[in-house]
């Protein structure tokens, strides 16, 4: 049985990274699967609460072994040259209690999927559920959250998705 914290849209924020962190510890989840958007803002959006892309970098470096990340459309090379882990491809697929989950950011072209297949994209910074012939989640953002919705995360354990805020309050689920 796997235990995955899932979260995207940073944006450079070392206020909700640290938040994000927090949680990651408390939920004893043993991945934190990114999906983009790490350390800069974009030209889109306002700077965040705690802007400071180094100390994101700092923070997220102590648990590099346990992050599988995927590039959004404001990760750079040069964000690659700071992060200690790789945020090189557009796509990644986690095998887990016989579910296939695939991340994206969610600014590319949807891969072809299969019925039962699982989609996680960030980049809306609104959270979402939707049946799409395969299930298409988003976690919103941890520091920009669009919307009216809060700064959360999803919870992956024993193929149930918790949608939380960074404080831990579940306010969606959906199990599969």
């Amino acid at each position: 049985m796997s235990k995955f914290l899932i979260a995207s849209d940073i944006h450079g924020s070392a206020e909700y990274c640290k938040q994000l962190l927090n949680a990651f510890e408390k939920e004893g989840a043993e991945k934190l699967l990114l999906l983009g958007d790490i350390l800069y803002h974009g030209p889109r959006n306002p700077l965040p609460t705690g802007y400071a892309p180094k100390e994101v970098a700092e923070m997220l470096g102590g648990i590099k072994e346990k992050i599988i990340c995927v590039r959004g459309n404001c990760d750079s090379e040069v964000d690659q040259m700071v992060l200690p882990f790789p945020i090189t491809s557009d796509y990644a697929l986690v095998c887990a209690d016989g579910l296939n989950i695939y991340l994206s950011h969610g600014h590319r072209e949807v891969p072809p999927l299969l019925k039962g297949d699982i989609y996680l994209t960030g980049h809306t910074h609104v959270p979402l559920k939707e049946d799409a012939g395969y299930l298409h989640l988003n976690p919103g953002s941890v520091s920009l959250p669009k919307e009216n919705s809060g700064h959360g995360y999803i919870l992956y354990e024993d193929k149930t998705f918790y949608f939380k805020t960074l404080d831990g309050k579940v306010y969606d689920k959906l199990s599969v």
